[in-house]
């Protein structure tokens, strides 16, 4: 997990090599704790949740003090659920472990809970698309895992994962604003990131 990931000046994330942006969902409202800086810790804010084949990045409508974006690698999601409660909005919420630099000790590091809210229409499209590509994400680094001496923990080794035929039958919901992308939105190649060390104004929580 990353605080601040890179992004064009029209608010998408910038990408990594082999990553490919599956869709964007606006009208949410996301929530996450254990942000050093922040108040009681926590960040809470509405804005738009990016999916790729790699990571899910938020990017807040409004900067929320010094936070204005949240990226959180596919590979280190866990425990995620998806809510249906009767007076509140549909939502998912899971844990996410955070990117740990080499040199430095795990134990520094804590976990983080967060929460996506649907505040604005269904989510009939986003929910189905997110669970399988976090499903196809765990089976093919299962796959590597067995075939290697060491587990890769590499984030962007998710990018491996297939995602065209995902994309090609997903179910669109009419009452679902998430927009799919049948074409990538930042075809500048030169702009793509080659690994997920911190960056200028980045910072690995």
């Amino acid at each position: 997990m990353a605080l601040n990931p890179q992004l064009f000046a029209n608010g998408m994330p910038v990408p990594f090599v082999n990553e490919l942006f599956v869709l964007a969902r606006d009208g949410v409202e996301f929530e996450v704790d254990k942000i050093p800086g922040s108040h009681s810790g926590k960040f809470k804010a509405r804005g738009t949740i990016y999916l790729s084949n790699i990571r899910m990045v938020f990017v807040a409508d409004k900067p929320s003090g010094n936070l204005v974006a949240f990226d959180m690698p596919l590979l280190y999601v866990s425990r995620e659920k998806f809510s249906q409660p009767i007076f509140h909005c549909n939502n998912i919420s899971g844990n996410v472990e955070p990117v740990v630099p080499e040199n430095e000790n795990r134990a520094l590091y804590s976990t983080h809970s967060f929460k996506i809210l649907f505040k604005e229409g269904g989510c009939g499209t986003f929910v189905p698309l997110f669970f399988n590509l976090i499903r196809g994400v765990r089976q093919y680094n299962q796959q590597f895992t067995h075939a290697a001496p060491e587990p890769r923990v590499d984030p962007l080794q998710a990018s491996q994962t297939p995602v065209d035929e995902m994309m090609r039958h997903a179910y669109v919901d009419p009452n679902d604003p998430t927009k799919i992308f049948l074409q990538q939105p930042t075809p500048q190649s030169n702009l793509r990131r080659r690994t997920y060390h911190s960056q200028t104004g980045e910072q690995v929580i």
